[in-house]
């Protein structure tokens, strides 16, 4: 029999979406399913992402729970009828599940900001400072593998680099730009391939230099996903087991607010291209 494919972390949002709602209107699973004319299990499966839900049951759904948010009715009813067959499935059964969610949410989004303290930002990465992260953090890692982790890498970069790119904005802290991974070489052509990047009218860059006084924000490194409406923006935090998905309101209005606090001290878009350019010439 073959396996269940395991739901991605946009399908799981659905799922959490519809579930919240439910809540919110005070309904248990079995009222919510009587009100649908189904059996409280085929909640409980869409709730979990293990089954789908249709654009007319969603619908109902949603009228049942009394949900009069007509954008994000419509944002999650694009969401439960995609279809897309991204580049990353290729990389299914190769790359864990949580790595291939990330390009999944990036193709998606509407932008993306990324705050960095000790690397540079992935969407901004040369393939030979990714090789330098994935052979330093895995050297039991043999070189096809290594190669399949800068080649999916270097793919999300499609993003920015594509027609009609991604709105982007990068807050990268001096430490990352100074910590050499690789040689003097490599950190040159990094150095350089943020310089060229920060010119293009989609991309933000921001520098937030050593010398700045009562700066404590250095915990907020995030990766922040706009959805179609804010309700389904995403933050994406390194865990010790990869990447972790947050999507609570609260902590989005926190995440949102930390970010905003680094952007404002943070060197203007200006002098932090002329801040990269000064380090580039040292090397």
């Amino acid at each position: 029999m073959r396996a269940k494919r395991e739901p991605t972390a946009r399908q799981m949002r659905l799922a959490v979406e519809l579930r919240r709602l439910r809540e919110a209107a005070g309904l248990s699973s079995r009222e919510a399913a009587a009100m649908l004319g189904v059996n409280s299990v085929q909640i409980s499966q869409i709730e979990a992402g293990t089954s789908g839900v249709s654009e007319r049951r969603l619908r109902r759904m949603a009228a049942n729970y009394a949900c009069d948010d007509a954008g994000l009715i419509e944002a999650l009813v694009a969401v439960a009828s995609d279809r897309t067959q991204g580049w990353w499935e290729k990389y299914r059964g190769h790359l864990p599940t949580a790595f291939l969610d990330l390009p999944e949410l990036e193709h998606h989004a509407a932008y993306r900001w990324d705050v960095e303290f000790l690397h540079v930002p992935g969407l901004l990465q040369t393939a030979e400072y990714a090789r330098g992260l994935f052979t330093y953090v895995n050297p039991e890692f043999p070189s096809s593998d290594v190669d399949l982790w800068v080649e999916h890498r270097m793919q999300r970069r499609i993003i920015i680099e594509r027609p009609g790119p991604v709105p982007y904005e990068a807050v990268i802290h001096e430490a990352a730009l100074r910590i050499r991974v690789g040689d003097r070489l490599a950190a040159r052509g990094q150095l350089n391939r943020l310089l060229e990047l920060s010119e293009a009218e989609h991309v933000t860059m921001r520098v937030i230099p050593f010398d700045l006084d009562d700066f404590g924000g250095a915990g907020s490194a995030m990766v922040y996903a706009g959805g179609p409406v804010p309700k389904l923006d995403t933050v994406v935090r390194d865990g010790p087991n990869g990447p972790v998905y947050i999507d609570a309101e609260a902590q989005l209005n926190r995440y949102r607010t930390l970010f905003r606090r680094v952007e404002a001290v943070s060197l203007d878009p200006s002098g932090s291209r002329d801040f990269i350019h000064r380090l580039a010439k040292e090397l």
